[in-house]
């Protein structure tokens, strides 16, 4: 069977992602300096304005809006052309301690362990189908989105500005990639360069850069912003908020998604932190060649340490059944929102690189959800 898939990305310069960058960027100051602190950071851009909120206790003194400036600069909004700049925008700020009620639910004591610090459901995917067990995609669409950053901030194309789109449609013959039927660029760029000098240049040294070249043929469709016109852009031109792009940051819709989001929350938030905990578990499970594909759900409820469920689906790819597979990961894996914390070690500076190009399948230091050092461990189950 044939079909084509779809998965986009957006750079760093997108306005949900300038609100993602900046709510991480300080929550990794607050752990930087109370790793114990509890933020749910919430973050809005629009026009020439970053208006941050949200639920903070902590024992840090932190310049929210320093950061957020300094944020925005090394995006690259720093013109005043852009109507967008980092010291020309309007900061207000709106932070209110942490709830009482949620914080007795999620405080640790002596003799209790930490619960979750809310309820929901979250999901975890790996597959064989990338050497980053991700889907193949997803990978493509978050590497063109990072290649045209990079472009832009080394000068190789200077007229390019902050705000950016990307999106790879993989044609799939048995539930395996053989091509590329389309890919699409829409890039901001300065008023007075032309359509056809951006097509050019994007495809020499983004699209081929980037793509490779044996997943291009001859039927390939290459789109550059398409309507013909991108200088507008930015919080300038559509606002942006934390938390609404969960498809980009995880698995491109080839997975389920269980609709929290994690920029600007601490790891006592399961949206977040169970999300990155079943990410290394479906990776390693992938890796152990018990699965070639694996997706997992968990569900907790608020104040309570152990999962409510968990569940399974290895799509008919799996050497052992399923339901061994659930009993395997309750063996081998502390789900417990302090078990994750302590695997992963969560209380640590390292959000803000995690806020843009997607939250896995990342190689970098920094992404401790994407170890495998529990491989050894899992391949004893297919003795």
């Amino acid at each position: 069977m044939k079909y084509i898939f779809t998965s986009e990305a957006v750079t760093e310069g997108h306005p949900d992602k300038v609100a993602d960058r900046i709510a991480d960027s300080i929550l990794d100051q607050l752990i930087k300096e109370d790793k114990m602190s509890r933020v749910a950071c919430e973050v809005v851009t629009a026009k020439n304005l970053v208006f941050i909120f949200g639920q903070i206790t902590s024992k840090a003194s932190v310049d929210y809006e320093k950061i957020a400036r300094d944020v925005v600069k090394e995006i690259g909004y720093d013109k005043k052309e852009y109507g967008f700049s980092y010291d020309t925008m309007d900061v207000k700020i709106a932070i209110d301690k942490q709830s009482e009620d949620i914080a007795l639910g999620v405080d640790e004591s002596d003799d209790k362990d930490l619960g979750a610090g809310d309820q929901g459901i979250m999901f975890g995917y790996a597959s064989s189908e990338t050497k980053e067990y991700m889907p193949l995609g997803e990978i493509l669409a978050q590497n063109l989105a990072m290649k045209l950053t990079e472009v832009r901030k080394k000068g190789i194309l200077k007229y390019l500005r902050p705000d950016g789109k990307t999106q790879v449609s993989i044609e799939y013959e048995d539930d395996t990639p053989k091509r590329i039927d389309t890919i699409l660029i829409s890039a901001q760029h300065d008023e007075d360069i032309s359509l056809s000098k951006i097509k050019e240049d994007l495809t020499k040294e983004v699209i081929y850069k980037t793509i490779p070249l044996e997943l291009i043929d001859g039927d390939t469709k290459i789109l550059v912003n398409p309507t013909g016109r991108f200088v507008i852009g930015g919080p300038m031109g559509d606002t942006g908020l934390t938390g609404r792009k969960n498809i980009i940051d995880t698995y491109g819709g080839y997975a389920r998604n269980g609709g929290g989001s994690f920029s600007g929350k601490d790891p006592t938030k399961v949206d977040r932190s169970a999300s990155y905990m079943l990410r290394y578990v479906a990776k390693n499970i992938v890796a152990s060649g018990i699965a070639k594909k694996i997706e997992i759900q968990v569900s907790y409820a608020i104040g309570i340490e152990k999962p409510v469920s968990l569940y399974v689906d290895t799509f008919n790819t799996s050497k052992i059944k399923d339901e061994e597979i659930v009993e395997i990961i309750k063996k081998e894996f502390d789900l417990t929102p302090s078990g994750i914390i302590r695997t992963l070690n969560l209380r640590t500076p390292i959000y803000k690189n995690t806020s843009c190009y997607g939250h896995f399948g990342r190689e970098e230091k920094g992404f401790p959800w994407e170890n495998l050092d529990k491989v050894d461990d899992l391949r004893k189950y297919l003795k």
